[in-house]
């Protein structure tokens, strides 16, 4: 079985991690990026980290072994689907798009309702979800057990090759961790570049501070964190209520977490039911105050911007595009 999993090409080096043991030094975030919080009871390894790579991409984590982690969240579409909703196993649609795993390491409660407290919660809430990957944590443990190949590798990770959801909730969590987008051109000219962003988006730049964007979309990873009604879908005979449904107060009806910035140049569609298509869409539709609804988030009015500056801020928020995430790639095989 050893020889066998050593001839097995992209698993090499998480067997070489368990011959010389874990790797703890985290990779370093780009540049404007803070450093990761690692979690006490999950900290880095990179055994960990490429035992994550590999279930992440795993297709038999699902029911009918059709759909992974990265079908929703794919490398290929910054770590989304570029699809309005997401379509679960047996072609089922859910009612909400897919939003990026980009920079997650600092996120705080996950999913646009913020039910799961934490991305190891987040990690496993798919699996088991009917219309999404339609398996149940129990079928998945059993599922992974009897896949030899899987055990060295959770060997490696965890000191021991007892496969549960929770070492499989950790590994994908440690994973998801190191994706990341830094190095921008805002980051270089904030570090005092001053012609790594085009004059355009330095413009822009103004612009969002002077509509206030950055009320929300704030700190290095252009987010508060927090939760806003901003009207999306607030129209609609049953419109989606968002947080209101995991805490039951007025205050959170309607309300979604507000999404990073970061690589939003390539997340399209957006909002939480990716209704807006294009950056000027999303920009026109801020302008213009949102969709009066009895919890309008304060900060949502009319901007009254100018052709000029509604195409400098867009170019900013094209300069927020970095590097980091696009080295990663799937395996190229699967324990067996």
């Amino acid at each position: 079985m050893r020889l066998k999993f050593i001839m097995a090409g992209s698993l090499l080096p998480a067997l070489f991690l368990f011959a010389a043991g874990p790797v703890a030094t985290p990779p370093k975030p780009p540049l404007g990026l803070l450093p990761v919080t690692w979690p006490a009871d999950n900290p880095y390894s990179a055994a960990k980290a490429e035992l994550g790579r590999i279930l992440y991409f795993d297709k038999r984590l699902s029911a009918d072994e059709t759909l992974s982690c990265a079908s929703c969240h794919d490398p290929k579409k910054a770590f989304t689907d570029g699809a309005p909703v997401s379509t679960g196993i047996r072609g089922q649609r859910g009612g909400r798009s897919a939003p990026t795993v980009i920079n997650r390491a600092w996120s705080l409660a996950q999913f646009w309702d913020g039910r799961a407290s934490s991305l190891e919660d987040q990690a496993i809430g798919p699996m088991a979800n009917p219309i999404e990957m339609g398996s149940t944590h129990e079928a998945i443990e059993g599922h992974l057990q009897a896949i030899p190949g899987y055990k060295p590798l959770f060997q490696a990770a965890f000191g021991n090759d007892k496969i549960t959801i929770t070492h499989v909730a950790k590994a994908l969590a440690t994973f998801e961790r190191t994706i990341m987008s830094g190095d921008s051109p805002y980051d270089r000219w904030k570090a005092g570049r001053p012609n790594a962003m085009p004059a355009a988006a330095v413009r822009g730049f103004h612009v969002f501070q002077k509509a206030q964007c950055d009320a929300c979309h704030e700190g290095h990873n252009f987010t508060s964190n927090m939760y806003s009604n901003i009207g999306v879908g607030a129209e609609k005979p049953n419109p989606d209520t968002g947080r209101f449904v995991i805490t039951k107060s007025e205050s959170d009806w309607g309300a979604f977490k507000t999404p990073t910035l970061r690589d939003v140049e390539h997340t399209a569609p957006y909002m939480h039911d990716g209704s807006l298509k294009t950056l000027e869409e999303v920009v026109d539709y801020y302008d213009k105050g949102g969709t009066p609804n009895k919890n309008l988030d304060s900060h949502i009015r009319p901007q009254h911007l100018r052709p000029e500056e509604k195409a400098d801020l867009v170019a900013f928020l094209k300069a927020l595009s970095g590097n980091g995430w696009q080295s990663i790639t799937a395996p190229s095989s699967f324990p067996q």
